[in-house]
């Protein structure tokens, strides 16, 4: 029997989506994983590892060898720098990695402000370190940031803020001025930062991603989060990490050596290898083609009569249906998959308190062969 504090949430609405996409032979647009592999160089790095005996566990802060590679890359990439020892830990994923953090971090009775649409593991990990959400509404149709309606949430029961830049679902790539008023209020009510930073390397049209980490007196308070399942196309790999000051990392790995202990060591061997031998040309090819298929999608959609707000970032972007539908997106997204063969995601599903109900959230992380053939479905639909 489900825990009480579990028990509100249900089943995810990826499982949920994913299911009916199998059930009725449908194009999963709904679930962010490729359909498509990482660089082969990563693979026969996991098959070295595996043969050259790296099949034990690992040190439960992560593999030397990743830890390593991770701050070469964070100072590469972003400037800042950190421990690679002590200010970095490997988790089994993203979602491992802040659900240990808010464990380590929270106890009963905390606040934890949250800004929605959301991730739909946000609420339930606040709800399983028995933390109280406060939630703050990024409105349609560009989701900017009211600071004054987030000054509002802080109280003195305030622990934590949990930050998604570049944003799933909306494709937001919070601003720097967005960034620097969120930074001067965590600073004066002496609040973590939590930076789900997944999307990192994911940005488009000259939106720059901004760690908040890196503004002046965040990187003491922030706690930030990453993953090579998104930038290098392994999703199934589960490799993920934070990094921050010691005694941020310590309360994460607190959690984290009793949820998973260490993540497979033969894959944290290989994304090292990811990280120091493939560099920034990779990442400069996986963003021109992740534009060139966000583009395909979104004139797909279009031409199909939906309304297109494009992403800055992420590989997801939101179409509105109203010219299809007077359902509602939970409606609609039934129908679509279920008549009409693509899978997405309902944006509603995203809110905690004042869910936008007119717009489906689709994923462009797929083969390009697999986008032509939801635009023929689309071109379908459009003709009925």
């Amino acid at each position: 029997m489900t825990s009480a504090k579990l028990l509100p949430f249900g089943t995810s609405i990826f499982s949920e989506m994913t299911r009916l996409a199998l059930e009725h032979g449908a194009i999963n647009l709904s679930q962010g994983f490729p359909d498509f592999d990482g660089p082969a160089k990563i693979i026969e790095a996991a098959e070295k590892a595996m043969r050259d005996g790296h099949n034990q566990y690992a040190r439960s802060l992560g593999h030397p060898l990743l830890v390593q590679a991770i701050a070469r890359s964070r100072e590469r990439d972003f400037g800042t720098r950190y421990d690679p020892m002590t200010e970095v830990v490997v988790v089994s994923g993203a979602t491992e990695g802040i659900a240990s953090s808010m464990l380590g971090l929270l106890d009963p009775g905390d606040e934890v402000i949250l800004f929605e649409p959301h991730y739909d593991s946000y609420p339930a990990c606040v709800a399983m370190a028995g933390a109280i959400p406060r939630v703050c509404t990024l409105r349609a149709p560009d989701f900017a940031l009211d600071l004054d309606d987030l000054a509002a949430l802080f109280s003195k029961k305030t622990r934590l803020l949990l930050l998604n830049s570049p944003h799933n679902p909306t494709g937001k790539v919070f601003t720097a001025e967005e960034l620097a008023g969120i930074a001067a209020l965590c600073q004066r009510h002496g609040v973590i930062v939590l930076a789900d930073e997944v999307y990192e390397q994911l940005t488009y049209d000259g939106a720059k991603h901004i760690p908040i980490a890196s503004l002046p007196g965040m990187r003491e308070r922030t706690l930030t989060i990453s993953s090579a399942g998104k930038t290098y196309s392994m999703t199934g790999w589960k490799v993920g990490w934070a990094l921050g000051p010691a005694n941020l990392v310590a309360a994460a790995q607190a959690a984290h050596q009793f949820v998973t202990f260490a993540t497979a060591t033969p894959l944290q061997v290989a994304m090292a290898h990811a990280l120091t031998a493939l560099g920034t040309g990779y990442l400069d090819q996986l963003r021109a083609q992740y534009l060139e298929r966000r583009d395909f999608l979104a004139g797909a959609l279009r031409s199909a009569g939906f309304e297109v707000q494009m992403p800055q970032g992420t590989c997801f972007l939101l179409a509105e249906f109203a010219r299809h539908s007077k359902l509602d997106d939970r409606g609609f997204a039934r129908e679509l998959v279920e008549r009409h063969g693509i899978a997405s995601v309902p944006l509603s599903v995203f809110y905690s308190s004042r869910p936008e109900k007119g717009l489906l959230r689709f994923a462009f992380c797929k083969k390009t062969e697999t986008l032509q053939a939801a635009a023929r479905r689309l071109e379908a639909l459009a003709r009925r």
